[in-house]
């Protein structure tokens, strides 16, 4: 089998002018080929590896029968020293290349991101004539989509390779990859022997999809010492990802306490994630000095995810310290400080940053950061400069609104009371308008009285079955608010017959790094004696400073007294009443809730920050309530 040179204008002139310090190392003028061989397989740098080049260009080793050796081991070299365009125009001026060329320049272009250069030279190969082994599958699996590997999984069995552990593990990672759980659960199921790559990726695909109980079966069935910190990261990520963030702090705390392997920068920021989804400052706090002591590369991943954590955790400060500390600043750190700002109400400063960010920092805004800033207009009723941010988008950066920058539209509108505008910016909407964008109409609707409208809206989606629970819920409000409790029995009718179930108001505190959940009425907690013992004797001291229950927060037909009572054990008043009894006088309490705050809750801990002197940071779905001595940073609007 001939083979021919790369040509030699390929190399730079000077690496061809002289081959001494390949005659030096190979201890003779005119080393053989086996030695440049060995020479190739320990070169230290692309330099030596040119040198050999030439050396075997100038002596025409390239007729040697040897050749094929020395021009895999040079494809190799080249590729080891990151020159790839080097290592792949050898093969290219390979004449008839080998399976075993062939399989290197198929692995080389897929480590290296060219996926369909790896796929193209796959298909060469089979039109070729070559029989690919189980080296060829292992490579190009690498690269291809999971269609694509559809055909190659036949061909796969064809010769008899399907249950090679390299070509299995192959096919389970690029099944997973593409979200194909039933075909890359087959795969693995009749893998002999499992290695740590199939079961990492058969753990990933399960985590992507959601199903995290399936991903910790598998990862638990994993022997101990074969868990590294991709599998731990895995699972750590899913669980923060799908909901379910106190297991991902609990499974952070395991790989803690076992010793091994040693977390990295990716478990800090799937750890971070989750402290920030249910406000565990203090947890979240903790990770930031374990970064630091365990010497975790702080990179602007890291930074970023402290960011967005602190943000959310309802410390402001401390976001912005660690953004100013932040050297080299990208996009999306830029964009987590902005939509810090926004969430806690700070609309002139979000709006600085983004003007801070094209200026000094130079870079454009994208979808992401124009999310976070119309949600600053809509926080703020800036509804002037919220229109003209949505103009601008198309107009300036060319970027094409999609449906959450139509959400943020409708509720800056919406909250500024311009119903019918909003109406008319869904019905010309480019796209269609889901159920999150009604919604946020409808809630417009309701916080503005215009019962007309929103039940209009309400009924329209019921009818097409745009809806989540959110919009029954919605229109069983509207037709409460108007004493029409035939309507709301209807709603509460048609949400059993649909298995539609409302979503529990949940609000959660962190005391001495431990999360307390509360629901309405929830007596379930160990001190719920204390807790309601406290209730009362803050609903009595704000009563007395001339607080009057708003009963229109009660949407049922219950007597006065009744919806009073209602009001005294919401989620809320219940965190902070176990705030109270749990913390020193004086000191802040920080209380999450998953749904809008009710306006009669929002009155009630404005006076009760007065009365007890406390700083009270809310965070409820819309936004974070800074309450200090009976007033809100939201202005009453939100």
């Amino acid at each position: 089998m001939a083979s021919s040179p790369v040509l030699a204008t390929s190399l730079p002139q000077k690496q061809l002018t002289t081959s001494s310090s390949v005659a030096t190392a190979g201890g003779s003028r005119h080393p053989p080929p086996e030695q440049l061989a060995i020479l190739l397989d320990k070169s230290d740098s692309v330099d030596l590896v040119k040198r050999i080049h030439a050396a075997i260009l100038r002596r025409n080793l390239f007729l040697h029968p040897y050749h094929p050796v020395l021009n895999l081991k040079l494809h190799r070299a080249y590729a080891s020293h990151g020159k790839i365009r080097h290592s792949l125009s050898l093969f290219h001026h390979t004449i008839d290349p080998d399976l075993f060329l062939f399989t290197a320049a198929i692995n080389t272009a897929s480590t290296n991101g060219l996926r369909d250069q790896a796929f193209l030279l796959y298909l060469q190969l089979l039109s070729s004539g070559i029989v690919p082994n189980e080296f060829t599958f292992s490579s190009v699996l690498k690269s291809c989509s999971a269609q694509s590997a559809k055909a190659i999984h036949t061909h796969v069995l064809k010769l008899g390779l399907g249950l090679d552990p390299y070509v299995a593990t192959g096919l389970v990672d690029v099944y997973a990859r593409g979200g194909d759980v039933v075909s890359a659960q087959k795969v693995f199921d009749r893998m002999p022997e499992r290695s740590l790559v199939s079961s990492t990726a058969m753990i990933t695909c399960y985590a992507k999809q959601g199903n995290v109980e399936a991903a910790r079966v598998l990862f638990e069935s994993m022997p101990e010492t074969e868990r590294d910190i991709v599998s731990w990261n895995v699972m750590i990520d899913g669980y923060a990802q799908h909901g379910f963030p106190s297991d991902a702090l609990m499974l952070f705390q395991k790989l803690l306490a076992k010793g091994k392997p040693k977390p990295d920068e990716i478990t800090a920021v799937a750890s971070l994630s989750a402290c920030s989804q249910i406000g565990a400052l203090e947890s979240g706090r903790w990770i930031h000095v374990f970064v630091k002591k365990s010497r975790i590369s702080v990179n602007v991943k890291v930074c970023t995810a402290l960011i967005d954590m602190y943000s959310k955790c309802g410390s402001l400060e401390e976001a912005v310290s660690v953004f100013n500390d932040t050297p080299r600043k990208d996009i999306v750190a830029w964009n987590a400080m902005i939509a810090g700002y926004a969430m806690h109400g700070y609309s002139q400063d979000a709006l600085r940053l983004f003007d801070e960010m094209q200026g000094k920092a130079g870079l454009q805004p994208t979808d992401i950061t124009f999310i976070a800033t119309l949600q600053t207009c809509a926080h703020a009723g800036l509804v002037k400069e919220g229109v003209r941010m949505f103009e601008s988008m198309g107009q300036v950066y060319g970027i094409k609104p999609k449906i959450e920058h139509y959400g943020c539209l409708v509720s800056l509108l919406g909250r500024a009371g311009r119903l019918k505008q909003a109406y008319e910016i869904i019905k010309k909407m480019e796209i269609e308008a889901d159920s999150v964008v009604w919604s946020s109409l409808l809630g417009s609707c309701k916080l503005h009285g215009d019962f007309v409208l929103g039940k209009e809206i309400a009924e329209y989606l019921i009818e097409r079955n745009i809806t989540n629970s959110g919009t029954y819920v919605l229109l069983s409000n509207i037709y409460a608010l108007v004493s029409d409790y035939e309507g709301v029995a209807k709603v509460r009718s048609l949400m059993k017959e649909k298995t539609i179930v409302k979503e529990p108001g949940i609000s959660t505190i962190e005391i001495d790094d431990r999360v307390h959940e509360f629901r309405a009425g929830d007596r379930n907690h160990l001190e719920s004696k204390e807790i309601y013992t406290m209730v009362r004797k803050m609903s009595e001291r704000i009563k007395s400073s001339g607080y009057v229950p708003d009963t229109n927060a009660v949407l049922q037909d219950l007597e006065e007294t009744e919806k009073e009572q209602s009001l005294e054990v919401h989620s809320e008043r219940l965190a902070i009443a176990y705030g109270l009894i749990s913390t020193k006088p004086g000191s802040p309490l920080r209380i999450f809730k998953n749904l809008r705050v009710c306006s009669d809750c929002h009155t009630v801990t404005k006076m009760i920050s007065k009365i007890t002197g406390r700083k009270i940071v809310m965070r409820d779905r819309n936004r974070f309530h800074h309450f200090v001595d009976g007033s809100c940073s939201c202005g009453d609007f939100w």
